[in-house]
């Protein structure tokens, strides 16, 4: 799945794309999840001009003219690929086309991702534009798994289940900790390290991606995935699941419950 990083720089690269050009034609080929009829949905979209990019959360936020905004949630196997010349690509869903030829889809394999139609805000923060207040205090007040609670977009917004044991790694918290058992400075250092590791990540990408929609990337996760045996300090990852998800850590990750 998409997280923070991957779509900060999807949102970047669409803008240094596409910014400015006119949506001639607003192609959908999966309906099952739009907000509203498809008629309704393309006559919003098409003949406006895309005036800005940006991520909100886990879902990218497309600003045409005339006021009409497109959410596109990813969900777990969405992706976004260029378009080719009278080409529709395999598994799409959205196909948008400019004016002058250019263009990108949205495919997914499980036809889950998710369109929405000048979306409703949310008073949820982002995870990086939470303030350090606001994390304290969330942690403090539950007695939750410190990784789901990490991971609950009612709670902050655009971090999933990888960069949740990347940040945890960074930190040295166990992800099995309980959150309001970690003592405040660990907590403060945590946010530091939340910081870090998402922005880090999003310069990683983009000096990988260029100009390119080519997916997520996490050849340089230090903890989180199959394929890594030892950490670069040499200690053995582990893994384990908790809700479900597939987790990795360390035994130096301090667990406080």
């Amino acid at each position: 799945m998409a997280e923070l990083p991957d779509l900060s720089v999807f949102a970047k690269i669409l803008y240094r794309r596409f910014q400015g050009k006119t949506l001639e034609k607003m192609e959908v080929t999966v309906a099952k999840k739009l907000n509203v009829s498809v008629k309704e949905f393309t006559h919003c979209l098409e003949g406006q001009r895309l005036e800005n990019v940006s991520r909100e959360g886990k879902t990218l936020q497309l600003h045409f003219s005339a006021n009409q905004v497109l959410g596109i949630h990813l969900m777990l196997r969405g992706q976004l690929v260029s378009l080719e010349v009278d080409e529709t690509p395999k598994y799409q869903i959205l196909g948008f086309h400019f004016k002058g030829g250019e263009g990108f889809a949205v495919v997914d394999l499980q036809k889950q991702a998710t369109p929405t139609l000048n979306p409703q805000p949310t008073t949820v923060p982002d995870a990086l534009e939470m303030d350090e207040a606001y994390f304290l205090n969330l942690l403090f007040r539950k007695r939750r798994n410190v990784k789901t609670l990490m991971m609950d977009q009612g709670e902050m917004r655009g971090i999933g289940n990888s960069y949740a044991d990347e940040i945890l790694y960074h930190a040295g918290i166990s992800p099995f900790s309980i959150a309001k058992a970690i003592p405040r400075n660990e907590v403060k250092k945590l946010y530091k390290s939340l910081h870090h590791v998402l922005k880090k990540a999003i310069r990683d990408i983009e000096m990988e991606n260029g100009d390119e929609l080519k997916g997520e990337l996490r050849d340089f996760m230090r903890i989180h995935g199959a394929g890594i045996k030892e950490t670069a300090k040499g200690e053995e990852v582990l893994s384990d699941r908790i809700v479900g998800r597939k987790t990795y850590f360390v035994k130096s990750q301090h667990l406080y419950n």
